[in-house]
């Protein structure tokens, strides 16, 4: 790519009848798939100076030309808002939120924010996409605390939103839940999406659901609720509080899918508030995306769940 960021592709008989969104992002790995369709279909990009679809196959001889427009400026400042790292190179980040924390800055709440956070962190982070802006690759509600991946670089978070996508990313978490489940183990297999009437909330009841895919063991079962590890398949949004609201098993503090009551009762005459849903993001294992080492880490369980739990374990049992 030359300084101006206009590039020429001539096609070779190895990208014979490929798409050509494909073959550009191939050609330019710090672009991702998703921006270069949408230059492609903004007319930034060309073949044979000519406008294609996205899905357009190639021919050998065929000769792109494009050009990626500069990052745009995010409306976002830096704050010296602390971090809980568990790992860090000049590739990525491994972040331990804590719950309260809001990943995106968003109308009406442009502060305080993790992008906020990491701005100050890391100062020198490079354009993602077509905007300056630190590379979160998933995220967490803003009351789910733990383990959190952000991509230093354009090329580390397209090969981290690669695994995202292709599933092999390994996240696990713990929750705890309202009920005692029969069964140690189950899976529920029941597409999400955005609720018929209330356009707020998730739905398995959704005409437009997308396949989502939860695993779960019960750790330990109390006397009126139950603490699990739940692990999912797939990433839609609000999954484990809506598979686990659908199970007739709410999250535990969850406002939206739980409980209208947020008090729990621990005895017949002790009741605890709860601020929160009890849910922690325990474990993520993903492959490095630049010396291809396979990386585990946990974050342990923040204080509130973990005291919570303290005062559900009957005498004598030992930590979970």
């Amino acid at each position: 790519m030359k300084g101006d960021n206009t590039f020429k592709i001539l096609v070779e008989e190895a990208h014979s009848g490929q798409r050509l969104d494909h073959v550009v992002a191939s050609c330019l790995p710090d672009l991702s798939r998703s921006l270069v369709s949408h230059l492609i279909r903004s007319q930034q990009i060309l073949i044979n100076d000519e406008v294609k679809k996205p899905g357009y196959r190639v021919r050998p001889g065929d000769e792109i030309r494009g050009h990626i427009p500069p990052p745009e400026p995010l409306d976002c400042k830096p704050e010296p808002i602390p971090l809980d790292l568990l790992f860090e190179d000049s590739h990525l980040l491994v972040i331990n939120k804590p719950a309260g924390l809001v990943i995106h800055p968003a109308p009406g709440n442009r502060t305080g924010t993790l992008v906020n956070a990491l701005l100050y962190h890391c100062p020198d982070l490079s354009g993602i996409g077509n905007v300056v802006r630190p590379g979160i690759v998933h995220r967490l509600d803003k009351d789910t605390s733990g383990v959190l991946i952000a991509a230093k670089t354009a090329s580390a978070h397209q090969h981290l939103s690669h695994q995202f996508k292709s599933r092999s990313v390994k996240k696990k978490y713990q929750a705890l839940v309202y009920g005692r489940l029969e069964s140690d183990t189950g899976i529920i297999d029941d597409p999400i999406g955005r609720h018929p009437v209330d356009r707020k909330k998730m739905s398995i009841h959704s005409p437009k659901g997308r396949k989502a895919i939860t695993h779960w063991r019960v750790r330990h079962r109390f006397k009126d609720s139950s603490l699990l590890e739940v692990e999912i398949k797939t990433g839609r949004t609000h999954q484990i509080r809506v598979h686990c609201a659908a199970m007739g098993y709410p999250v535990v503090g969850d406002p939206v899918y739980g409980k209208k009551n947020q008090i729990f009762r621990l005895t017949p005459s002790v009741q605890e508030p709860i601020p929160r849903q009890m849910l922690h993001s325990w474990e993520i294992e993903f492959e490095h995306p630049v010396d291809r080492e396979r990386k585990r880490f946990r974050a342990p369980l923040p204080r509130d769940m973990a005291a919570l739990i303290e005062k559900l374990k009957p005498a004598g049992l030992k930590d979970l």
